[in-house]
C-alpha cells in the first residue's frame, strides 16, 4: 500500500524513524508493538 507522506496524519516516529499509516488501526497496531513489525537491516 502507497501512503502520501505529506497528507496523512497518522505517523509514529521510533528509533529515529517516522512511519506513515493508511489507518488508525494500523497506526495504533504499530505503537502497541513496533518491535513485531520488520526493521530495516
Amino acid at each position: 500500500m502507497t501512503v502520501d507522506e505529506k497528507t496523512t496524519k497518522l505517523r509514529s516516529a521510533h528509533d529515529g524513524n517516522v512511519f506513515y499509516f493508511c489507518s488508525a488501526a494500523c497506526k495504533a497496531s504499530f505503537d502497541k508493538d513496533p518491535h513485531r513489525f520488520g526493521h530495516a537491516k
